[in-house]
């Protein structure tokens, strides 16, 4: 079975009620994609709210104004009128923000500090989606033993420590020791340490239980009760119609005992001795979890990072580890490997995070790139219908000032950028002219869609004109006519004559004039109104794209906007200190934990980290950088995909936001792109030249990286304290462009 695909679609609220969703058509979006997000919300309303001029057009409701009571049967009396339902509550999602989550995929196992899982909240060890064991409690001479400490070890593996005290005279010390290690794979080891001064024969239960519910009804709170076991082999097994699991044991129970769902074992353990026991859980005739990203599979270049903050380093291994967890495999092309979204709501496909995630890690290799874009050139619309040449994704909110925006469209604007860019990076010419075709199929959906005026609309009838669709756009065309070009294909000049015009009116008609020096508007409605909000989908404006011989292709901001731009998401309002918010913190519905309305995303803030850099404004680019850096050793290293954007204080610390992925595909690449933002590098692999354009502010003093791939082989770059870049190992052949 699948694992379930939960893309970005979620409001502040989270629900579970699913509602019958509107086909594509109805819906606008033209993708045909459905929603699956474990934290989707119900529909709601996309008008205009008072008090918000230029805000979203209002759905069409029909004539007239508001609608009036129901008709009634003519000439007679009305029909008694049922008391309006009280409004419906949104369930609450269970909190992930303060559990260990081991990945593997198609394996999770979830756990909170205290080590036993209990069977409440998330609890459990998880195969593609289903909970396989939802129970897990040991008992040592009748009592748990005290945790003590829990803490992840890698990606996939979590190390929870409990004592015990068994002598009657030993004092307040702890003399046995219970430590779990915990894998994504379904695998747990139970290891009994004693310190004692005699030999302990010591009693062990391990209380087991499973409902063998998916993961969304899990989230919904609608698990059903535990499941009957029955004893199989060395262990315990549960069925239900949608599923088998089963739990083996090594060495063999002493006793197994079904009504209670319980093994048993009594353990000899010697002065300073230890004894283990293994539990493996399964699905019924399914052997050990493969994950992708092991060894020589990975798709992944192993990077290190040395230099003056041994911090990055830390976070260079902790994002990789993330990267490789959630590693999945094309079931179409087995060979073809992409990243899901995130864990634990999001362990599926998310196609514009998949593409974001995989330029954001090119540094690393383009085989990732690769195996993402073939798999999503499988999905992509054919045939003559306006939507022809969409990557599907579904509608996803867009924080509170505009409706929800189409993840397709944002996807299919990716697409041909991540083939450019690959290329360039070094991805093999032959596997870049097989995905030429896709890339074409975008870039004429690009041109049909905004065949009816200069900019891109948003594809539900009657929605806005966003500002950051713009900029995908314009990047879009840009890299995707300079892909034309080289390999002799047409359409190069139409679009570039398109991406000038769209620069020449987007100054004038996307700007908001202020006695601060005016800024860029979020969206532009169809009657011309402007809305004004600044939110962090701004940083993409200055997320070019990279043409040959190291040069950023133009943005859509003059060099006085570009300024302005740079000096607000530098500005206290945005700079949140542990990095940039999604919402200005002085705007209407500002929301600290809002996902959309000021929570902090990393991948928006390391967008702008690299925009800025790359524009020359390293003072606001370090800051942003800095703080992330900072909230990820809050986290462990291990970066959520959002936190709280509440202002940074002396001693204080990042809040974590409790519906956020962790580990997340963007956030974890994310750190791979500020990393490698420091160094600059620029590569050219058909001209055989690599640009450096470094941060000459040296923000984390001097940095090497090592295990880079640049035109296939392997690159090493150092960045001295002084800002100056140097290459210690790259292909033969490749030159140092200027």
């Amino acid at each position: 079975m699948p694992l379930p695909s939960t893309p970005d679609a979620y409001d502040d609220v989270p629900y579970f009620r699913r509602s019958p969703q509107p086909s594509a058509r109805a819906r606008g979006d033209g993708t045909g994609a459905p929603r699956t997000d474990l934290r989707g919300p119900t529909p709601r309303p996309t008008g205009s709210r008072s008090g918000s001029p230029g805000g979203p057009v209002s759905p069409a409701t029909g004539t007239g104004g508001s609608p009036g009571p129901p008709p009634t049967g003519t000439g007679g009396p009305s029909a008694p009128q049922a008391p309006p339902a009280a409004p419906r509550r949104p369930a609450e999602l269970p909190p992930a923000h303060a559990t260990l989550i081991c990945v593997a995929l198609p394996g999770l196992a979830i756990s909170t500090e205290q080590g036993q899982l209990t069977g409440t909240g998330l609890e459990g060890f998880y195969r593609a989606g289903r909970r396989m064991l939802s129970r897990c409690q040991v008992r040592v001479a009748g009592r748990e033993p005290l945790a003590v400490q829990a803490r992840m070890v890698t990606a996939d593996r979590a190390r929870f420590v409990g004592t015990l005290r068994m002598a009657a005279d030993a004092g307040p010390d702890p003399d046995v020791m219970v430590e779990r290690t915990r894998y994504a794979d379904g695998t747990e080891r139970i290891t009994l340490h004693s310190t004692a001064r005699r030999p302990l024969r010591v009693p062990v239960e391990v209380s087991l239980g499973t409902d063998l519910a998916e993961l969304g009804v899990v989230a919904s709170g609608s698990a059903g009760p535990e499941l009957p076991a029955s004893v199989h082999d060395s262990g315990l097994r549960w069925s239900c119609a949608n599923g088998h699991s089963t739990v083996t044991a090594h060495p063999p129970p002493t006793d197994a005992l079904a009504s209670a769902g319980l093994l048993r074992w009594e353990l000899e353990l010697p002065p300073g001795g230890s004894r283990s026991v293994e539990l493996r859980v399964r699905p019924d005739g399914a052997g050990p979890i493969r994950p992708v990203g092991r060894g020589a599979t990975s798709p992944l270049a192993q990077v290190q990072a040395a230099g003056d903050d041994p911090a990055a380093q830390v976070l260079l291994h902790t994002c990789l580890e993330d990267l490789e967890a959630l590693l999945l495999r094309d079931p179409k092309n087995p060979s073809d490997t992409h990243l899901a979204a995130g864990a634990p709501w999001r362990c599926g496909m998310a196609p514009a995070d998949a593409l974001v995630a995989a330029r954001m890690t090119l540094p690393l290799g383009t085989r990732l790139a690769a195996g993402t874009l073939r798999t999503l050139a499988r999905t992509q619309i054919a045939g003559p219908e306006t939507q022809s040449g969409m990557i599907p994704g579904p509608r996803r909110d867009a924080g509170p000032h505009l409706p929800p925006g189409c993840t397709g469209t944002e996807a299919t604007l990716l697409f041909p950028v991540l083939l450019a860019e690959a290329r360039r990076w070094g991805l093999p010419e032959q596997e870049t002219e097989e995905l030429l075709p896709a890339a074409e199929r975008c870039l004429r959906w690009l041109l049909a869609a905004a065949a009816s005026g200069t900019y891109l609309p948003d594809p539900r009838p009657g929605g806005p004109l966003r500002c950051e669709t713009q900029a995908h756009a314009h990047r879009a065309a840009l890299l995707g006519a300079d892909l034309l070009d080289t390999y002799g294909r047409p359409g190069g000049a139409e679009l570039r004559d398109w991406a000038s015009e769209l620069r020449t009116r987007f100054g004038a008609d996307f700007w908001v004039e202020g006695r601060g020096g005016g800024r860029p508007a979020a969206a532009r409605t169809p009657d011309g109104h402007l809305v004004p909000h600044l939110g962090a989908g701004a940083a993409h404006l200055l997320d070019t794209g990279l043409l040959g011989a190291g040069e950023q292709a133009p943005g859509l901001l003059d060099k006085v906007r570009t300024e302005q731009l740079a000096r607000l998401l530098g500005g206290p309002a945005m700079d949140s200190g542990w990095g940039l918010r999604s919402l200005g913190a002085k705007e209407a519905a500002y929301n600290p934990f809002g996902h959309r309305s000021g929570a902090v995303r990393v991948q928006d803030t390391a967008v702008a980290v690299a925009g800025l850099a790359a524009a020359g404004y390293e003072k606001e680019a370090s800051s942003l950088l800095r703080g992330v850096l900072a909230a990820a050793e809050s986290f462990g290293h291990r970066l959520p995909e959002m936190y709280a954007g509440e202002q940074r204080t002396a001693g204080g610390a990042p809040l974590p936001h409790p519906a956020a992925c962790r580990p997340a595909a963007t956030a974890a690449a994310a750190g791979v792109l500020l990393l490698t933002t420091l160094v600059g590098i620029r590569p050219d692999a058909p001209a055989g030249t690599v640009t450096l354009r470094p941060v000459r502010s040296a923000p984390l003093g001097e940095i090497g990286l090592t295990g880079l791939r640049v035109a296939g082989a392997p690159f090493a770059v150092r960045v001295s304290r002084l800002g100056l870049a140097m290459v210690e190992e790259a292909a033969d052949g490749l030159q140092l462009g200027v």
